[in-house]
C-alpha cells in the first residue's frame, strides 16, 4: 500500500469564499502514483471546510443563503461574547459542515460525477491563507 500526503495553500477572502480545489487534488492524485484507493481532503482550522458541489454560480449563491438562515452572523453567540470576537457563526457552520471529505480513486481518477466539484469555503470574517492536507492511500 502506498500512502502520499501533500499540502496545498489557498488564500481566501473569508464570508463564505468558495474555491474550486478539484484540478489541484486531481493533479496531486496524478503525482502520486495512486491509481486504486482513496483520496483524503482535508482543511486546517475551525472556520473552514471543505465540501462536494456542483460550481454553478446559483448554488453558490443558494450554499451561502443557506448558512445565512442556519448560523445568522449578527445573532448573540456565547464565543463572540466571551472572546470579543465576530466569528461564533464561522466556527458553528464549519463544524456543521467539517473539514474532510474522502473520494474512492479508481483506475487513478477521482470518482466525481459530471457536475460534482471539491470545494473549499472559508466562513470566517477576514481574508485568510488555508491549508488543505491531501493523503492519497492505496495501490
Amino acid at each position: 500500500m502506498t500512502v502520499v500526503s501533500k499540502r496545498l495553500s489557498l488564500a481566501t477572502k473569508g464570508g463564505g469564499d468558495c474555491i474550486d480545489v478539484t484540478e489541484q487534488v486531481r493533479q496531486e492524485l496524478q503525482a502520486s502514483g495512486v491509481k486504486n484507493g482513496t483520496a483524503t481532503v482535508f482543511i486546517t482550522g475551525t472556520t473552514a471546510s471543505v465540501a462536494i458541489l456542483e460550481w454553478e454560480q446559483g448554488i453558490l449563491e443558494d450554499f451561502r443563503a443557506l448558512w445565512e438562515r442556519l448560523a445568522p452572523q449578527d445573532r448573540p453567540y456565547q464565543h463572540n461574547i466571551r472572546q470579543g470576537d465576530d466569528n461564533a457563526h464561522s466556527h458553528a457552520r464549519a463544524g456543521v459542515l467539517g473539514q474532510s471529505l474522502v473520494v474512492p480513486v479508481v483506475d487513478g481518477a477521482l470518482t466525481l460525477g459530471t457536475w460534482q466539484r471539491i470545494v473549499a469555503v472559508d466562513f470566517d470574517t477576514r481574508r485568510r491563507t488555508r491549508e488543505i492536507v491531501l493523503q492519497f492511500m492505496g495501490e
